[in-house]
């Protein structure tokens, strides 16, 4: 493994895993034991680990979800110790690595806990809630044709940040998982304020925000209390200025609104 660290002394942990085997079937903790784990693994590699000793033993492997591997596609949704992709700060739960784990720790996994994102299998959930919320105003409607110029556009570099940074936003569930009303307010808010900052993004700002926010409402998801804590567990540090944008966009649409309802 490149980057290992030929020293490391290998762990023996406990596992206290969600086990569920369909959304309609009551879900339970079960126990499982690993052996000889290197502290330069993964949390993911970690549980294929795991998986291989269960199908070896003729069980059902747990189900868990990932893709890139890389913390850029925000797959790998779990919830660690109590905490959206475990104990370090700023990190997917697939850059995660066992090294902050200590020789004979018990690790408590769980999938998020929200009723907008039902239990599909043990540990990989349904967030299809947040691709509802993006088709209802989470682009961009332009003419199509060649690329345009890339400076056609002129756009104040600390603008141009500020969008950039909420478009960093990988739409992973943690801060909806993280916070006690479930709520979705910082997911929704990057991306509105993502559209919003920039000039492409003004001719459907007003009904943007509205029909996002309506989406977000007809989902489940609870009200934003302002804790903090969606923030505070966000893997790309996406920030709380963004739903105060959101807030700010809101109330000026319905402001101006047509929309009586």
């Amino acid at each position: 493994m490149a980057g290992s660290n030929p020293n490391a002394k290998p762990m023996n942990l406990t596992l206290n895993v969600w086990r569920q085997p369909n959304r309609q079937a009551q879900g339970k903790i079960v126990e499982y034991h690993v052996k000889d784990i290197s502290p330069d693994m993964s949390f993911l590699e970690m549980l294929d680990v795991l998986n291989e000793d269960l199908l070896r033993g003729g069980q059902d492997p747990v189900a868990f979800d990932h893709d890139c591997r890389e913390g850029i596609c925000g797959s790998c949704d779990l919830f660690i110790n109590g905490r959206s992709h475990g104990p370090e700060k700023g990190t997917t739960t697939c850059q995660l690595h066992m090294r902050k784990f200590s020789d004979g720790d018990t690790i408590t996994i769980e999938p998020w806990r929200a009723s907008s994102f039902p239990v599909n299998k043990d540990l990989s959930v349904d967030r299809s809630a947040f691709d509802r919320i993006i088709q209802a105003g989470g682009y961009v409607s332009v003419n199509t044709g060649g690329a345009p110029d890339g400076n056609e556009i002129p756009i104040p570099k600390e603008i141009s940040d500020r969008a950039f940074e909420a478009a960093t936003c990988i739409g992973c569930g943690a801060c909806v998982a993280a916070c006690k009303n479930a709520s979705a307010m910082l997911f929704v808010s990057a991306k509105v304020s993502q559209l919003a900052l920039l000039p492409q993004g003004h001719v459907e700002r007003k009904t943007r925000v509205e029909n996002m926010v309506a989406q977000m409402d007809k989902e489940g998801f609870g009200a934003c209390t302002n804790i903090g804590s969606c923030a505070a567990e966000c893997p790309v540090g996406i920030s709380l200025e963004n739903i105060a944008i959101l807030n700010r966009e809101f109330l000026a649409a319905k402001a101006t609104s047509n929309n009586l309802a």
